[in-house]
């Protein structure tokens, strides 16, 4: 008993013949078999997981052979009808021995132009009415040896297979298909044309790529791409075209919605259109903070950069950029900020030997918030215009990219305020301390734009240097304009001769003036909204934003004996107390806790002062360090950082530094949610690694 059951893309694929074989059992023969024979190849593989493979190599091979035999038909085959075939071939191999577990026959054969095509190969009493295949195409046909195991081909039994498309990616990609019922075999088998030699594509270049290339295009992408799946295959062919251009904008917005490179923005824009649209794509962008509104491609005064080529054959993307760079297309002036895409010329069209024949190319300029950002140029060959459907999914595509782009320029933007205000806020250098060495770590939080900590080691003049580690309470620009006005009025201060103590008194008064000055302006706003009214929220936020600052800051002056060592007087406002390791490797905590700066106007601070003997360390660490958590725990608890310290015994300022800051880090997996910075001062002497 056999059944037979077909389908087909075109109307006038109804018919089944004989397949001729040829050529051995593990791929194709060696030399041309006699007669059309040669045409046929076969092959019988083991049913386990390297079928695939072994299969993909066989379909690859077998055009390979083709070509150099030079048969009828063979001029041809590209590498995309290969790509295809082998998609194909290892989809349903891979379904055979999922589903069957035996051994795979798998059967190629090349049909010239003018010949009927088979409907399967265990079929030859059907006959083919005549003239109904003109086209040359490739054969390929797949049985295994279980005859009661059902193809699936629906989208709800899709997803008990465990993976695999059954036979819907065969029905978007193949022009026809069939199986083939045998009481010890079945058969599945495709057809995919050749085009002839020399031609420009379709005979009917619009209908082609509408109802067929793109079709092909975007229902073969929507069902390899990690998409929702429908309940059921629609029958109507606009209406799975309408669905999988929805899931090719969705796939698109998903992509371009987490990048934030303009660069890799149209990287990506380029991929997405080829080859599922296009044949190539160019992507120009203008490097300018704003966009150009309403300025085309090579406009006087703002050139847009050609951002990204792409190219169907990666060969040939490097020749397509000089093209286009030397010559690029030109479109229309005066173009308003929010035009559609138009059809522009196609850019080899004085060249005999240009990239592809010739066909359409869509320029669509870039555009999001009335901003002209950039222009994206497509075509694909063989092809009078693009039709209107596709011209609307590239429209709405375009917009897509264009938002994705002007994202990622914002995000260049502020990167690049926060650049620039980081450096400001930090010391251009670190002094170097007769006698005394020293080390810096300064990380701020991962993802802030500019960080709360501050440090300082500077010349104060008369044989003095000052340090200074801080951390405002608070994050982002509002802490980040604090720290701005503490470092400079603290080296002032310090250069002016004032103390330690004197220092941070100057220093409480500026930051609490600063405080009521906040507050002032929000009970002025609210004054001058009326009764009842709120103030601004961005006055109000400015006037709620704490500006409190923790300060631990002193100075220290080498010992002019040449002994080694340096007199240390220092004040902690608020902050982790510092800790000097002993070159006996004893621990000692010297300083004692006073008030936040700016939290009290008229808070008096007192200084203490120490003598840092030969070998001995200061370490200033600010509270990232401390309080960096695991779960409940924290990293002081215990006199955690006395022991991390301690630990250190021994080591330079340098490698207790980086020692710190390493066990910091190890002590809980998660990146630090706060700033971290230490500071280390270590005298000379004997001991110190």
């Amino acid at each position: 008993m056999r059944t037979t059951t077909s389908s087909q893309r075109d109307d006038n694929v109804t018919a089944t013949r004989t397949t001729l074989t040829g050529g051995s059992r593990g791929g194709p023969a060696a030399g041309p078999a006699p007669g059309p024979a040669a045409r046929a190849l076969q092959a019988s593989l083991p049913g386990d997981p390297q079928a695939a493979a072994a299969a993909r190599r066989f379909v690859r091979a077998a055009f390979a052979c083709w070509a150099d035999r030079r048969l009828p038909g063979a001029e041809g085959l590209t590498d995309r009808l290969a790509d295809e075939a082998v998609l194909l071939v290892s989809e349903l191999v891979t379904n055979a021995v999922v589903h069957a577990g035996t051994t795979v026959e798998l059967h190629c054969r090349l049909d010239p132009a003018a010949e009927q095509e088979p409907h399967a190969v265990f079929c030859p009493e059907v006959e083919t009415a005549p003239g109904t295949c003109p086209e040359a195409g490739v054969v390929i046909e797949v049985s295994d040896r279980h005859p009661t195991q059902p193809i699936r081909a629906r989208d709800e039994s899709a997803a008990a297979e465990g993976g695999g498309h059954g036979l819907q990616l065969i029905s978007a990609v193949a022009e026809s298909w069939g199986i083939t019922y045998r009481r010890a075999m079945k058969t599945v088998w495709f057809r995919l044309p050749v085009e002839a030699p020399g031609g420009g594509g379709r005979p009917e270049p619009e209908l082609a790529f509408d109802d067929r290339l793109l079709q092909r295009g975007l229902r073969a992408a929507e069902l390899l791409a990690p998409a929702p799946r429908r309940a059921a295959r629609q029958e109507c062919d606009a209406d799975r075209v309408d669905n999988g251009a929805l899931s090719f904008l969705a796939e698109a917005s998903d992509l371009l919605s987490g990048q934030l490179d303009a660069d890799q923005v149209a990287s990506l824009a380029a991929q997405l259109i080829v080859p599922r649209l296009a044949d190539w794509c160019a992507v120009w962008l203008y490097d300018g903070d704003g966009g150009a509104p309403g300025r085309g491609i090579a406009q006087a005064g703002e050139e847009q950069r050609l951002a990204r080529v792409w190219h169907t054959c990666e060969g040939r993307i490097d020749s397509l950029r000089t093209a286009l760079e030397k010559q690029p297309p030109e479109l229309p002036g005066g173009l308003p900020s929010g035009s559609a895409p138009t059809a522009a010329p196609w850019p080899w069209s004085q060249e005999p030997s240009g990239y592809e024949p010739p066909g359409a190319a869509l320029a669509c300029p870039l555009v999001a918030g009335g901003r002209r950002l950039g222009t994206l140029l497509l075509g694909r060959g063989g092809l009078l215009r693009f039709p209107d459907e596709v011209v609307g999914l590239i429209e709405d595509l375009c917009r897509r990219v264009a938002r994705a782009v002007a994202t990622a320029r914002a995000y260049s933007r502020q990167e690049r305020i926060s650049q620039v205000l980081q450096r400001r806020l930090l010391p251009p250098g670190r002094a170097q301390v007769p006698g005394v060495e020293s080390a810096v770590v300064y990380e701020p939080r991962e993802g802030a734009w500019a960080g709360g900590d501050f440090w300082d080691l500077f010349d104060a003049g008369d044989g003095r240097w000052c340090f200074a580690l801080g951390d405002v309470c608070g994050s982002g620009p509002e802490a980040a304009a604090v720290t701005g006005l503490a470092r400079p009025v603290l080296r002032l201060l310090a250069r002016d001769g004032f103390g330690v103590a004197a220092v941070l008194d100057r220093l409480n008064k500026t930051m609490a003036r600063e405080a009521a000055d906040s507050v002032a302006a929000v009970a002025a706003a609210v004054a001058a909204a009326g009764a009842g009214a709120e103030a601004p929220v961005e006055i109000r936020e400015e006037g709620e934003q704490a500006r409190f600052l923790s300060l631990l800051y002193g100075e220290i002056v080498p010992h002019p004996d040449g002994l080694g060592g340096a007199r240390c007087t220092l004040a902690s406002a608020g902050h982790p107390l510092p800790l000097v390791l002993g070159a006996d490797g004893a621990v000692r905590v010297v300083a004692a806790p006073q008030m936040l700066l700016g939290v009290v106007e008229d808070a008096a601070y007192v200084s203490e002062s120490f003598d840092l003997c030969p070998g001995e360390t200061l370490l200033c660490v600010t509270d990232g360090v401390t309080e960096r958590r695991s779960g409940r725990r924290l990293f002081d608890d215990e006199d955690g950082l006395a022991t991390a310290l301690a630990a250190g015994a021994g080591l330079s300022a340098t490698a207790l530094a980086d020692h710190i800051r390493h066990t910091v880090h190890a002590f809980d997996p998660t990146p630090p949610d706060d700033d971290l910075a230490l500071l280390v001062l270590q005298a000379a002497g004997d001991g110190v690694a």
